[in-house]
């Protein structure tokens, strides 16, 4: 399914992502050893165990890395020039090995290019919210879109 051209999009239009994810214990020991990210609270049982969480958290870069994933296909594949930045990332909410996370997206700015006049940028704000409703991740991502071919 592709993304949207810049001119498809309207500052407020709202998504629910599918399909959703459920998070595995393989997710985050491979992504923790990829990134290098040896923090016991990802990796060691025992450790987690001990934390006031209880349980091994999440890695939370991979959760960011989630909802990334999850949110293309309905928003900028084949549209996508640039990825301009990623800003307010917060996780109120820790991940949970077995969350199933769905990612939600709305349109909140909207701007032509004053540079290149057959792109727009689109500033998303992308939520996962957890089984249990919770927000686990909030972040938005300001993407350089092309226009609709005239």
């Amino acid at each position: 399914m592709p993304g949207r051209f810049f001119d498809e999009w309207q500052v407020g239009d709202k998504l629910t992502h599918q399909p959703s994810r459920t998070v595995t214990e393989t997710d985050n020991l491979m992504f923790s050893a990829m990134t290098h990210n040896m923090q016991p609270l990802h990796l060691d049982a025992e450790t987690a165990k001990a934390s006031e969480f209880g349980q091994i958290l999440v890695n939370s870069t991979f959760t960011f890395s989630l909802a990334v994933g999850l949110s293309i296909a309905d928003t900028t594949v084949g549209t996508l020039v640039a990825n301009l930045g990623f800003d307010k990332v917060i996780t109120p909410k820790p991940t949970f090995l077995g969350d199933t996370l769905t990612c939600h997206s709305e349109v909140i700015e909207m701007r032509e290019s004053k540079s290149r006049p057959t792109q727009g940028i689109v500033v998303f704000k992308h939520e996962l919210t957890n089984q249990r409703g919770e927000v686990a991740l909030s972040m938005l991502r300001t993407v350089l879109l092309k226009k609709k071919p005239a």
